[in-house]
Protein backbone atom coordinates (compact mmCIF):
# COMPACT_ATOMS: atom_id res chain seq x y z
CA UNK A 1 0.00 0.00 0.00
CA UNK A 2 1.28 3.60 -0.31
CA UNK A 3 -0.23 6.87 -0.20
CA UNK A 4 0.84 10.66 -0.70
CA UNK A 5 2.65 12.18 2.21
CA UNK A 6 -0.11 14.97 3.51
CA UNK A 7 1.22 18.19 5.63
CA UNK A 8 -1.41 21.06 5.03
CA UNK A 9 0.63 24.10 5.61
CA UNK A 10 -0.10 28.00 5.34
CA UNK A 11 2.61 30.42 4.77
CA UNK A 12 2.15 33.84 4.74
CA UNK A 13 -1.26 35.43 2.98
CA UNK A 14 -3.38 32.91 1.50
CA UNK A 15 -6.99 32.04 0.93
CA UNK A 16 -8.81 29.92 3.57
CA UNK A 17 -10.75 28.02 0.13
CA UNK A 18 -9.32 27.10 -3.12
CA UNK A 19 -10.62 29.31 -6.22
CA UNK A 20 -12.31 31.97 -3.40
CA UNK A 21 -12.24 34.66 -1.83
CA UNK A 22 -7.95 35.45 -3.55
CA UNK A 23 -5.71 38.24 -1.05
CA UNK A 24 -6.40 41.48 -2.54
CA UNK A 25 -4.36 42.27 -5.94
CA UNK A 26 -3.04 38.39 -6.19
CA UNK A 27 -3.54 35.65 -8.60
CA UNK A 28 -3.48 32.05 -7.50
CA UNK A 29 -1.97 29.25 -8.71
CA UNK A 30 -2.66 25.84 -8.38
CA UNK A 31 0.28 23.13 -7.74
CA UNK A 32 -0.76 19.49 -7.93
CA UNK A 33 0.36 15.71 -8.79
CA UNK A 34 -1.75 13.33 -10.86
CA UNK A 35 -3.84 15.76 -12.52
CA UNK A 36 -6.89 17.02 -9.79
CA UNK A 37 -6.99 14.09 -7.37
CA UNK A 38 -3.39 14.13 -5.80
CA UNK A 39 -1.96 16.73 -3.50
CA UNK A 40 -1.94 20.32 -4.15
CA UNK A 41 -0.68 23.36 -3.02
CA UNK A 42 -2.40 26.85 -4.27
CA UNK A 43 0.17 29.50 -4.64
CA UNK A 44 -1.03 33.43 -4.93
CA UNK A 45 1.12 36.12 -6.70
CA UNK A 46 1.23 39.75 -7.51
CA UNK A 47 1.31 38.59 -11.28
CA UNK A 48 -0.45 36.65 -13.27
CA UNK A 49 1.88 33.13 -13.70
CA UNK A 50 1.09 33.41 -17.74
CA UNK A 51 2.54 37.09 -18.18
CA UNK A 52 5.35 36.28 -19.91
CA UNK A 53 6.68 38.82 -22.49
CA UNK A 54 8.99 36.37 -25.17
CA UNK A 55 9.24 32.63 -25.25
CA UNK A 56 12.00 30.57 -26.58
CA UNK A 57 12.28 26.52 -27.52
CA UNK A 58 10.00 23.98 -28.50
CA UNK A 59 8.01 23.00 -25.02
CA UNK A 60 4.94 25.74 -25.31
CA UNK A 61 1.45 26.30 -25.47
CA UNK A 62 0.28 25.31 -29.27
CA UNK A 63 -3.23 26.38 -31.56
CA UNK A 64 -4.13 25.17 -34.50
CA UNK A 65 -6.87 25.01 -36.98
CA UNK A 66 -8.18 21.41 -38.07
CA UNK A 67 -10.43 23.28 -40.99
CA UNK A 68 -6.94 23.94 -43.00
CA UNK A 69 -6.31 20.34 -42.82
CA UNK A 70 -5.66 18.87 -46.04
CA UNK A 71 -7.26 15.53 -46.21
CA UNK A 72 -6.65 14.19 -48.98
CA UNK A 73 -7.91 10.07 -47.82
CA UNK A 74 -11.24 8.57 -48.40
CA UNK A 75 -10.30 6.18 -45.50
CA UNK A 76 -10.75 6.65 -41.36
CA UNK A 77 -7.72 4.68 -40.58
CA UNK A 78 -5.27 6.47 -42.26
CA UNK A 79 -6.94 10.05 -41.28
CA UNK A 80 -4.38 13.17 -40.96
CA UNK A 81 -2.89 12.43 -37.31
CA UNK A 82 -3.23 15.84 -35.13
CA UNK A 83 -1.26 14.21 -31.93
CA UNK A 84 -0.35 11.10 -30.01
CA UNK A 85 1.39 8.79 -27.80
CA UNK A 86 1.21 5.63 -26.78
CA UNK A 87 -1.93 5.49 -25.70
CA UNK A 88 -3.83 7.65 -27.47
CA UNK A 89 -4.09 9.02 -31.39
CA UNK A 90 -6.14 11.84 -32.37
CA UNK A 91 -7.48 12.21 -35.82
CA UNK A 92 -9.77 14.29 -38.00
CA UNK A 93 -11.55 13.02 -40.89
CA UNK A 94 -14.20 14.37 -43.26
CA UNK A 95 -16.14 12.42 -45.25
CA UNK A 96 -19.18 13.53 -47.79
CA UNK A 97 -19.50 10.52 -49.48
CA UNK A 98 -21.05 6.68 -48.67
CA UNK A 99 -18.46 4.43 -47.85
CA UNK A 100 -18.80 1.17 -49.89
CA UNK A 101 -16.34 -0.64 -47.66
CA UNK A 102 -15.54 -1.33 -43.84
CA UNK A 103 -13.10 -0.47 -41.66
CA UNK A 104 -11.89 -1.94 -38.58
CA UNK A 105 -8.97 -0.64 -35.92
CA UNK A 106 -7.11 -3.84 -34.14
CA UNK A 107 -4.88 -1.55 -32.63
CA UNK A 108 -7.74 -0.08 -29.83
CA UNK A 109 -11.11 1.51 -29.21
CA UNK A 110 -12.59 4.46 -31.15
CA UNK A 111 -14.02 6.99 -30.18
CA UNK A 112 -15.89 9.35 -32.75
CA UNK A 113 -17.08 12.95 -31.73
CA UNK A 114 -19.43 13.93 -34.61
CA UNK A 115 -18.12 17.73 -35.38
CA UNK A 116 -20.48 18.64 -38.20
CA UNK A 117 -23.17 16.32 -40.53
CA UNK A 118 -25.31 13.42 -39.93
CA UNK A 119 -25.85 10.49 -41.55
CA UNK A 120 -26.22 6.56 -40.80
CA UNK A 121 -23.47 4.45 -39.28
CA UNK A 122 -23.76 0.56 -40.28
CA UNK A 123 -21.64 -1.78 -37.91
CA UNK A 124 -21.54 -5.66 -36.89
CA UNK A 125 -24.37 -4.85 -33.60
CA UNK A 126 -26.82 -2.97 -36.56
CA UNK A 127 -27.76 0.27 -38.02
CA UNK A 128 -27.33 3.54 -35.75
CA UNK A 129 -28.05 7.47 -36.91
CA UNK A 130 -25.97 9.88 -35.43
CA UNK A 131 -25.68 13.94 -36.04
CA UNK A 132 -23.86 16.55 -34.65
CA UNK A 133 -23.01 16.56 -31.14
CA UNK A 134 -22.60 12.79 -30.80
CA UNK A 135 -19.99 10.73 -29.54
CA UNK A 136 -19.74 7.19 -30.92
CA UNK A 137 -17.74 4.63 -29.37
CA UNK A 138 -16.82 1.61 -31.43
CA UNK A 139 -14.63 -1.44 -29.22
CA UNK A 140 -12.03 -2.93 -30.60
CA UNK A 141 -11.82 -5.04 -33.84
CA UNK A 142 -15.52 -3.55 -34.88
CA UNK A 143 -16.21 -3.56 -38.85
CA UNK A 144 -18.06 -0.39 -39.52
CA UNK A 145 -18.91 1.95 -42.39
CA UNK A 146 -20.84 5.48 -42.18
CA UNK A 147 -23.45 6.66 -44.71
CA UNK A 148 -23.72 10.69 -44.71
CA UNK A 149 -27.27 12.58 -45.53
CA UNK A 150 -24.79 15.90 -44.97
CA UNK A 151 -20.58 16.17 -44.63
CA UNK A 152 -19.59 14.77 -41.93
CA UNK A 153 -16.52 16.10 -40.11
CA UNK A 154 -15.46 13.67 -37.22
CA UNK A 155 -12.67 14.27 -34.75
CA UNK A 156 -11.52 10.71 -33.82
CA UNK A 157 -9.93 9.26 -30.28
CA UNK A 158 -8.11 6.28 -30.72
CA UNK A 159 -7.29 4.40 -27.23
CA UNK A 160 -4.29 2.34 -28.44
CA UNK A 161 -4.55 -0.97 -26.78
CA UNK A 162 -7.26 -0.05 -24.43
CA UNK A 163 -10.78 0.90 -24.01
CA UNK A 164 -13.49 3.08 -22.70
CA UNK A 165 -14.88 3.16 -19.07
CA UNK A 166 -16.80 5.13 -17.68
CA UNK A 167 -16.15 7.67 -15.06
CA UNK A 168 -16.44 7.29 -11.33
CA UNK A 169 -19.49 9.57 -10.09
CA UNK A 170 -19.11 8.78 -6.51
CA UNK A 171 -21.68 10.21 -4.15
CA UNK A 172 -23.77 11.89 -6.98
CA UNK A 173 -24.24 8.40 -8.29
CA UNK A 174 -24.87 6.64 -11.52
CA UNK A 175 -27.62 9.07 -13.09
CA UNK A 176 -25.52 12.37 -12.65
CA UNK A 177 -24.58 14.06 -15.45
CA UNK A 178 -25.72 11.68 -17.98
CA UNK A 179 -28.11 9.25 -17.48
CA UNK A 180 -27.06 6.03 -19.16
CA UNK A 181 -30.73 5.89 -20.51
CA UNK A 182 -30.20 8.68 -22.83
CA UNK A 183 -27.39 5.60 -24.49
CA UNK A 184 -28.67 4.48 -27.95
CA UNK A 185 -27.22 1.49 -29.71
CA UNK A 186 -27.23 0.21 -33.08
CA UNK A 187 -30.42 -1.81 -33.93
CA UNK A 188 -31.00 -5.16 -36.24
CA UNK A 189 -33.90 -3.14 -38.16
CA UNK A 190 -35.03 -2.56 -41.74
CA UNK A 191 -32.36 -0.23 -42.80
CA UNK A 192 -29.53 -2.58 -41.37
CA UNK A 193 -30.85 -5.92 -43.10
CA UNK A 194 -31.59 -4.29 -46.97
CA UNK A 195 -28.13 -2.69 -46.86
CA UNK A 196 -26.38 -6.40 -46.87
CA UNK A 197 -28.94 -7.54 -49.40
CA UNK A 198 -26.86 -6.39 -52.79
CA UNK A 199 -24.26 -9.62 -53.63
CA UNK A 200 -21.36 -8.25 -54.22
CA UNK A 201 -17.50 -8.18 -52.88
CA UNK A 202 -16.83 -6.26 -49.78
CA UNK A 203 -13.40 -5.25 -48.44
CA UNK A 204 -12.37 -4.84 -44.81
CA UNK A 205 -9.78 -1.93 -44.11
CA UNK A 206 -7.94 -3.58 -41.14
CA UNK A 207 -5.62 -1.14 -39.32
CA UNK A 208 -3.31 -3.59 -36.64
CA UNK A 209 -0.44 -2.39 -35.63
CA UNK A 210 -0.48 1.43 -37.50
CA UNK A 211 -0.30 -0.84 -40.77
CA UNK A 212 -3.19 -1.15 -43.28
CA UNK A 213 -4.62 -4.43 -44.52
CA UNK A 214 -7.21 -5.39 -46.81
CA UNK A 215 -9.57 -8.21 -46.48
CA UNK A 216 -12.17 -9.69 -49.12
CA UNK A 217 -15.35 -10.79 -48.89
CA UNK A 218 -17.46 -12.38 -51.11
CA UNK A 219 -20.27 -11.81 -49.16
CA UNK A 220 -21.20 -8.17 -46.57
CA UNK A 221 -19.52 -9.03 -43.69
CA UNK A 222 -22.59 -7.03 -41.81
CA UNK A 223 -24.90 -9.93 -42.27
CA UNK A 224 -25.44 -10.60 -38.15
CA UNK A 225 -29.36 -11.89 -37.42
CA UNK A 226 -29.21 -11.09 -33.87
CA UNK A 227 -26.96 -10.56 -31.06
CA UNK A 228 -26.47 -10.45 -26.78
CA UNK A 229 -24.38 -9.21 -24.66
CA UNK A 230 -23.30 -6.04 -22.94
CA UNK A 231 -20.79 -4.73 -25.36
CA UNK A 232 -21.53 -3.27 -28.19
CA UNK A 233 -21.20 0.58 -30.26
CA UNK A 234 -22.71 2.86 -28.32
CA UNK A 235 -23.65 7.04 -28.64
CA UNK A 236 -23.96 9.87 -26.18
CA UNK A 237 -24.69 13.59 -27.61
CA UNK A 238 -23.29 16.27 -25.90
CA UNK A 239 -26.84 17.62 -25.26
CA UNK A 240 -27.73 14.83 -22.81
CA UNK A 241 -25.07 15.82 -20.58
CA UNK A 242 -26.27 17.90 -17.35
CA UNK A 243 -22.74 19.34 -16.01
CA UNK A 244 -21.82 19.34 -12.31
CA UNK A 245 -21.95 22.50 -10.86
CA UNK A 246 -21.67 24.88 -7.96
CA UNK A 247 -22.58 28.74 -7.44
CA UNK A 248 -19.86 29.11 -4.76
CA UNK A 249 -16.92 27.12 -6.17
CA UNK A 250 -15.05 26.50 -10.08
CA UNK A 251 -14.87 23.01 -10.35
CA UNK A 252 -11.97 21.75 -11.61
CA UNK A 253 -11.82 20.21 -15.54
CA UNK A 254 -12.33 16.70 -14.16
CA UNK A 255 -15.54 17.41 -12.54
CA UNK A 256 -16.38 17.36 -16.70
CA UNK A 257 -14.69 13.79 -17.23
CA UNK A 258 -17.21 11.70 -19.65
CA UNK A 259 -14.85 8.29 -20.71
CA UNK A 260 -12.01 7.00 -18.70
CA UNK A 261 -9.25 4.97 -21.36
CA UNK A 262 -6.00 3.74 -19.94
CA UNK A 263 -3.25 7.22 -19.48
CA UNK A 264 -5.70 9.31 -20.69
CA UNK A 265 -9.62 10.88 -19.93
CA UNK A 266 -11.89 12.74 -22.27
CA UNK A 267 -14.16 15.70 -20.56
CA UNK A 268 -16.66 17.89 -22.53
CA UNK A 269 -17.56 21.20 -21.35
CA UNK A 270 -20.98 22.22 -21.97
CA UNK A 271 -22.77 25.69 -21.33
CA UNK A 272 -23.78 25.99 -17.84
CA UNK A 273 -24.36 29.18 -15.25
CA UNK A 274 -21.33 30.91 -14.18
CA UNK A 275 -20.63 31.09 -10.51
CA UNK A 276 -22.48 33.62 -8.54
CA UNK A 277 -20.82 33.69 -5.25
CA UNK A 278 -18.88 37.23 -5.13
CA UNK A 279 -15.34 35.74 -4.18
CA UNK A 280 -15.91 32.89 -5.98
CA UNK A 281 -13.62 32.70 -9.70
CA UNK A 282 -15.43 32.65 -12.62
CA UNK A 283 -12.99 31.70 -15.03
CA UNK A 284 -10.90 28.32 -14.54
CA UNK A 285 -8.05 29.09 -12.26
CA UNK A 286 -4.21 29.12 -13.27
CA UNK A 287 -2.72 25.43 -12.84
CA UNK A 288 0.15 23.99 -13.45
CA UNK A 289 -0.17 21.08 -15.46
CA UNK A 290 2.86 19.35 -14.77
CA UNK A 291 1.61 15.53 -15.20
CA UNK A 292 -0.41 15.80 -18.15
CA UNK A 293 -0.61 17.59 -21.47
CA UNK A 294 -3.91 18.58 -22.31
CA UNK A 295 -5.56 19.11 -25.16
CA UNK A 296 -8.91 21.34 -26.25
CA UNK A 297 -10.97 20.74 -29.42
CA UNK A 298 -13.52 23.44 -29.48
CA UNK A 299 -17.24 22.45 -31.53
CA UNK A 300 -19.26 25.09 -30.90
CA UNK A 301 -20.01 28.41 -28.87
CA UNK A 302 -17.45 31.11 -27.48
CA UNK A 303 -14.91 29.50 -25.24
CA UNK A 304 -15.02 32.21 -22.33
CA UNK A 305 -11.46 31.89 -21.34
CA UNK A 306 -9.56 32.07 -24.89
CA UNK A 307 -9.49 35.03 -27.10
CA UNK A 308 -9.85 34.33 -30.87
CA UNK A 309 -10.75 30.91 -31.02
CA UNK A 310 -13.25 29.48 -32.92
CA UNK A 311 -15.09 25.79 -34.12
CA UNK A 312 -12.56 23.58 -34.95
CA UNK A 313 -9.10 24.65 -33.80
CA UNK A 314 -7.22 23.23 -30.94
CA UNK A 315 -5.44 23.77 -28.10
CA UNK A 316 -2.59 21.81 -26.71
CA UNK A 317 -0.76 22.97 -23.57
CA UNK A 318 2.10 20.44 -23.09
CA UNK A 319 2.88 19.06 -19.51
CA UNK A 320 5.44 21.73 -17.61
CA UNK A 321 3.98 25.27 -17.20
CA UNK A 322 1.48 27.10 -16.18
CA UNK A 323 -1.46 28.07 -17.95
CA UNK A 324 -5.00 29.81 -17.59
CA UNK A 325 -7.32 32.16 -19.30
CA UNK A 326 -6.16 34.74 -21.56
CA UNK A 327 -5.99 38.13 -19.76
CA UNK A 328 -8.82 40.10 -21.17
CA UNK A 329 -10.59 36.68 -20.02
CA UNK A 330 -9.20 36.96 -16.35
CA UNK A 331 -10.38 40.91 -16.49
CA UNK A 332 -14.00 39.72 -17.92
CA UNK A 333 -14.28 37.04 -15.18
CA UNK A 334 -13.71 39.52 -12.56
CA UNK A 335 -16.02 41.61 -13.57
CA UNK A 336 -18.42 39.01 -13.57
CA UNK A 337 -19.88 40.20 -17.47
CA UNK A 338 -21.01 37.03 -18.46
CA UNK A 339 -23.88 34.84 -16.19
CA UNK A 340 -23.69 31.72 -18.17
CA UNK A 341 -21.23 29.63 -20.57
CA UNK A 342 -22.21 28.73 -24.10
CA UNK A 343 -19.09 26.78 -25.04
CA UNK A 344 -19.05 23.40 -26.51
CA UNK A 345 -15.62 21.67 -25.87
CA UNK A 346 -13.99 18.16 -25.55
CA UNK A 347 -11.21 17.88 -23.56
CA UNK A 348 -8.45 15.37 -23.84
CA UNK A 349 -5.77 15.16 -20.42
CA UNK A 350 -3.09 12.46 -21.28
CA UNK A 351 -0.76 11.19 -18.70
CA UNK A 352 2.24 10.89 -21.48
CA UNK A 353 3.76 13.66 -23.13
CA UNK A 354 1.94 13.82 -26.60
CA UNK A 355 3.77 14.44 -30.03
CA UNK A 356 1.90 16.91 -32.78
CA UNK A 357 1.41 15.56 -36.16
CA UNK A 358 2.25 16.76 -39.58
CA UNK A 359 -1.67 18.06 -39.44
CA UNK A 360 -1.33 19.67 -36.29
CA UNK A 361 1.88 21.68 -37.46
CA UNK A 362 1.19 22.31 -40.84
CA UNK A 363 -1.77 24.46 -39.29
CA UNK A 364 -0.30 25.87 -36.27
CA UNK A 365 -0.89 29.63 -35.12
CA UNK A 366 2.89 30.26 -33.94
CA UNK A 367 1.89 33.64 -32.42
CA UNK A 368 -0.46 31.47 -29.73
CA UNK A 369 2.07 31.81 -27.41
CA UNK A 370 2.22 35.27 -26.55
CA UNK A 371 -1.39 35.72 -26.75
CA UNK A 372 -1.23 35.97 -23.05
CA UNK A 373 0.86 38.97 -23.33
CA UNK A 374 -0.61 42.23 -21.13
CA UNK A 375 -1.92 43.96 -22.55
CA UNK A 376 -2.44 41.25 -25.19
CA UNK A 377 -1.09 41.64 -28.71
CA UNK A 378 -3.03 42.43 -31.83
Amino acid sequence: MRKWFSFPLVEGEASRQAHCDLPEGTYERECGKEGFFGPATHMYHLHAPTGWTEWEGELRPHAFDTNKVEDTTNNPMTAPVLLSNPNVRVRVWRCENEMDYLVRNGDGDDCLFVHQGEGSLYCDYGHLHFSEGDYIIIPRSTNWRIEPSSPVTLLMIEATHGSYLAAEKGIVGDHAVFDPAVLEHPRIDDEFVAQRAEPRDWQVYLKSRNALNRITYPFNPLDAVGWKGNLTVFKLNWRDIRPLMSHRYHLPPSAHTTFVAQGFVICTFVPRPIETDPGALKVPFYHNNDDYDEVIFYHKGEFFSRDNIHPGMVTHHPCGFPHGPHPKAFAAGARATKKETDEVAVMIDTRMPLDMGDAAKQTELTDYVLSWRTPPTA
